[in-house]
């Protein structure tokens, strides 16, 4: 799907899978706000759901992992999707979390950007990252990045909005979302358009946004800025898995990309479920539902991490 038509139906509110079921049964709303991360999993899971489920119908909407909480706190969602870990005056708000399945925040570049195979074959150090998103710096220069003598500004995007992306980012480096110092697009799919469109610019996306998991290739108009993990400054062939989103995966799944910003992803409730049809839907994505996640650009959670998560709902 296109970053254009994404951005249009988020901006027209809210996904509604399904239809109002037929044969005289009341239908049911089950309502889901938040992250970006989550949301294509999100509606992927409740398309599938309401097969087995016929008389409910799930309203899911991304505006970021902030407006999620928000949302569930006040008992305008009955689920939130949230992509980073609550924090210790969250938890006190009667808050349960479910880890439901795992991705990772990528730094991302413009594809037009004159040294782009300079960037995929040294990619850059943690060092090196922290400086250009957390320093505020405005005179870096991909030049002084990448040992040229190229002027050429990098210029820092970021998220507008309170993401679970650019905090888990942020905490890469030990900071924050409000650490993060550019200029500030809402949503995933604003980030990576506005990145593409700059030929110095850098962000950070979710894989599902980073690449198109329907082809597995990158989105149009963004790459990855490889992690120079070594310092030794050359990408390794250990270092070097950004090239499909199998590959990300794998990377992900195996350790090979750091944690952070690799990171769980949660579903979260206001207080221990206790509606059937929520505790319900809640048990099928944490067992049948694990089959659809990977096909939809996420790492499975494994067998014991699903048994742990299982035995919340009991």
């Amino acid at each position: 799907m296109r970053i254009k038509s994404f951005i249009a139906i988020l901006l027209l509110g809210s996904f509604t899978a399904g239809l109002v079921s037929c044969g005289g049964k009341k239908t049911k709303n089950v309502t889901i706000s938040g992250a970006f991360a989550l949301y294509p999993l999100g509606v992927k899971w409740t398309e599938q759901y309401k097969q087995n489920a016929p008389d409910l119908r799930f309203d899911v909407s991304a505006g970021g992992a902030g407006k999620g909480l928000t949302d569930v706190l006040a008992g305008a969602a009955d689920i939130a999707m949230f992509s980073r870990q609550l924090t210790p005056a969250e938890k006190e708000k009667g808050i349960w979390v479910f880890a439901v399945a795992k991705d990772a925040v990528l730094p991302t570049f413009s594809l037009n950007n004159p040294l782009a195979d300079l960037i995929r074959k040294k990619g850059l150090t943690k060092d090196q990252l922290k400086e250009v998103y957390l320093s505020g710096k405005t005179n870096i220069s991909w030049g002084s990045l990448l040992d040229t003598a190229a002027t050429q500004p990098v210029v820092v995007y970021t998220r507008s909005d309170a993401a679970g992306a650019a905090d888990t980012w942020a905490d890469y480096f030990g900071g924050k979302q409000e650490n993060i110092k550019g200029t500030g697009i809402y949503g995933d799919p604003g980030l990576a358009e506005a990145v593409g469109k700059d030929a110095s610019g850098v962000g950070f996306n979710n894989v599902a946004y980073a690449y198109d998991v329907t082809t597995g290739k990158k989105r149009p108009g963004i790459d990855i800025i490889p992690i120079d993990q070594n310092n030794n400054r050359v990408i390794d062939p250990e270092e070097n898995f950004y090239q499909n989103a199998d590959s990300i995966l794998q990377a992900i799944s195996d350790g090979r990309y750091p944690s952070p910003p690799a990171r769980d992803l949660y579903f979260i409730t206001k207080g221990k479920p206790t509606n059937p049809d929520i505790v319900a839907f809640l048990k099928w994505v944490l067992t049948d539902g694990q089959k659809y996640v990977k096909e939809a650009g996420y790492v499975p959670l494994t067998d014991a991490h699903i048994k742990e998560e299982l035995a919340k709902l009991r």
